[in-house]
């Protein structure tokens, strides 16, 4: 069997999600149009490719390469963000029209457009110029196989976020692995503290990082074999975080609220939660939300990410996204030039993690002593970068992601909620996982491994 049924079989999944997703209407944003940009592009005898891009300070971000570059200008447009974004590009791959040059994309949706032919790989068009700026963990993240199909922006390493007053008040402190966070979570709620920590059905994602640190491999591919796939969700290491966390709620340790929800949220603002395990993004989002400002100011804190093994400490990730450049551009090489550029400038950087937009992944703010130094408001002047991030950031490996990711978070979402509830077992919610994707890998002509 060649990759075209396979392919197919994917694009038009994708695609009737699309068109659900679409049905209210709604401005496609113009697609490959140059003449339907945001901004203004201020050397008009340069060529111009599209972007589609989410984050709030992309106006800065595109003016400020328009300026100092002299090959190439960006239009960019904000067609939505994830999910929304997605739905338009995925209408446009099937449509064979109306894609940008450019698309921002979340690093574990890469392989989704990948397997479709939908991206270029960008490994000629200058990868060699800018492989420094990254470390070999973001590389592999937007990577399939040998093929650079993105080029990173931010991402997440991992931390705990804490109360110091409530560690204060119960005599606990940051804990070094996993059976300390248990431990910990056990004296407080015996001295009638708060919940230790929460876990929400909707934080797949988060899921899978937490089961890669403890050594499971969900996914293995190679696109020189784009029809067989390993799938390993329920080896021990992924049964043993299931059934660790399974234990805490069983136990009475955690909450299970949804998180990013107002409900959550005021959970946190309330101090209903000791601790928050979350990537670096989440001073940006908590602020966002209302989280530590008024009584609950200073009351944050951050340590490193509890290990299973603290003598053979493990660095994961949980988010990040990249610019892509796809298929249907014109001009790859030129694209690729904006996808490299784009973000990329002392100035654009400084502004993304000085407003808490983005957690860099580029090398020239990782080595930045402004960056590393910085004294974070949210965590009342900590060095979290320099104690916690950027250790971790410098640490990660990297992963391999599935070309049906949001179908294995789905999947994974439906069995933490059957874990919350009790209907199953850790190891039984593993299975059920395994067993549900495989089959659908099968559906989609994988040869599962």
């Amino acid at each position: 069997m060649n990759s075209k049924p396979l392919r197919a079989a994917v694009s038009a999944l994708a695609l009737s999600s699309a068109l659900v997703a679409c049905s209210s209407g709604g401005d496609d944003g113009g697609g490959a149009n140059a003449s339907n940009c945001t901004n203004a592009i201020p050397k008009k005898d340069l060529p111009v490719v599209t972007m589609w891009a989410w984050y709030p300070n992309m106006d800065r971000v595109i003016d400020n390469f328009n300026q100092q570059n002299n090959e190439v200008q960006v239009c960019w447009t904000n067609v939505g963000q994830g999910g929304d974004a997605y739905d338009k590009f995925q209408t446009a791959i099937s449509a064979g029209t109306g894609a940008p040059d450019v698309v921002m994309i979340e690093m574990d949706r890469i392989p989704t457009f990948q397997i479709q032919d939908a991206l270029v790989d960008i490994s000629d068009f200058g990868y060699a110029d800018v492989k420094d700026d990254f470390g070999p963990g973001p590389w592999k993240d937007v990577s399939v196989g040998n093929a650079v199909y993105g080029v990173p922006i931010d991402g997440g390493p991992l931390a705990l976020i804490y109360r110091k007053d409530v560690f204060a008040k119960y005599g606990v402190t940051p804990p070094r692995t996993w059976d300390e966070y248990e431990q910990a979570a056990q004296k407080v709620k015996d001295a009638g503290g708060p919940l230790f920590g929460d876990l929400g059905a909707n934080v797949p994602a988060l899921m899978m990082a937490l089961q890669i640190q403890k050594g499971a491999t969900p996914y293995t591919y190679d696109p020189a074999q784009p029809q067989t796939i390993g799938v390993k969700l329920n080896d021990q290491a992924s049964k043993d975080v299931l059934d660790y966390w399974g234990r805490l709620v069983k136990k009475g340790l955690i909450g299970t609220q949804d998180q990013f929800t107002p409900e959550y949220i005021s959970g946190v603002i309330n101090g209903n939660y000791a601790t928050y395990v979350s990537a670096a993004w989440a001073p940006g989002y908590l602020t966002g939300a209302g989280v530590g400002q008024g009584q609950d100011t200073g009351k944050f804190a951050v340590a490193p990410l509890p290990q299973w093994d603290a003598a053979n400490p493990v660095q994961v990730n949980w988010g990040g996204s990249a610019f892509s450049v796809t298929r249907q551009s014109k001009k790859p090489e030129l694209a690729a030039k904006a996808a490299y550029g784009v973000y990329a400038d002392e100035k654009s950087l400084t502004d993304g993690w000085t407003n808490q937009i983005i957690f860099p992944l580029n090398e020239k703010a990782l080595k930045d002593p402004k960056f590393i130094d910085l004294k974070v408001a949210f965590f009342n002047g900590q060095q979290a970068n320099k104690e916690v991030y950027v250790p971790a950031a410098n640490a990660y490996k990297g992963v391999t992601y599935s070309p049906f990711g949001q179908y294995y978070f789905d999947a994974m979402t439906k069995q933490l909620g059957e874990l919350i509830k009790g209907s199953v077992t850790g190891s039984q919610a593993a299975d059920r996982v395994q067993e549900d994707v495989t089959k659908y890998a099968k559906e989609q002509g994988f040869t599962v491994q």
